[in-house]
């Protein structure tokens, strides 16, 4: 847990259920740990390779009503893009038109991330800032979270400066797996299957000779 994290996610109502359920003595040592201490901690190595491998994640954004926001964001494996110890970005892919996760920072540019890697079971928890970069903005960005190979429109690139981040722990997350990483785990199979059905044939053949 990032040192500022506490400070963001243990409000007053929530420390009054934490204290309910005996954990508030825990997590405000770690929140304290973020009021005595300004600076915003970085994405180290682990962080870094986690959210670059991703093809996916589930992004929450802020409207004007003051209602939360859940979209999933998803990609070609390694299609956020880490710019540096504080920064995330993505490509914002053409979709249904809505452009609900794109036109809330215009009024509130805070967002919360939860990056899964169900395989695994682990997950990833970030809070920041958001701002939309358009295409004739910053061509040179845009660019650079294009992805070779993945036939998408680009219409613009989401940017968010990451506050503060949390690794869950893996309770109740399913163990999900793509069909790409099904496949892999089953080729051996397949192979010995086929090795096998190789040598029925050739003892049929055998035997009717």
């Amino acid at each position: 847990m990032s040192s500022q994290y506490g400070c963001i996610a243990f409000t007053d109502d929530v420390r009054r259920v934490q204290k309910n359920y005996g954990s508030a003595g825990f997590y405000a040592r770690m929140a304290s740990q973020g009021h005595n201490n300004a600076q915003v901690d970085p994405l180290e190595a682990r962080e870094v390779s986690f959210l670059e491998r991703r093809d996916g994640f589930y992004l929450s954004t802020v409207s004007q009503t003051g209602w939360p926001y859940v979209q999933f964001r998803g990609g070609p494996p390694g299609f956020v893009s880490v710019l540096d110890e504080h920064t995330i970005a993505w490509p914002e892919y053409r979709g249904n038109l809505q452009h609900v996760s794109t036109g809330n920072p215009a009024g509130s540019d805070r967002v919360a991330i939860v990056a899964v890697d169900y395989p695994n079971r682990r997950r990833l928890k970030l809070f920041g800032t958001a701002r939309v970069v358009r295409a004739e903005d910053d061509p040179t960005l845009i660019s650079s979270l294009r992805s070779p190979g993945y036939d998408a429109v680009v219409e613009a690139g989401i940017v968010v400066a990451v506050t503060a981040f949390d690794w869950n722990c893996p309770q109740h997350i399913p163990r999900r797996f793509t069909k790409d990483q099904v496949e892999k785990l089953i080729a051996p199979l397949r192979e010995r299957i086929h090795a096998l059905e190789s040598q029925i044939a050739d003892s049929a053949t055998l035997a009717l000779e």
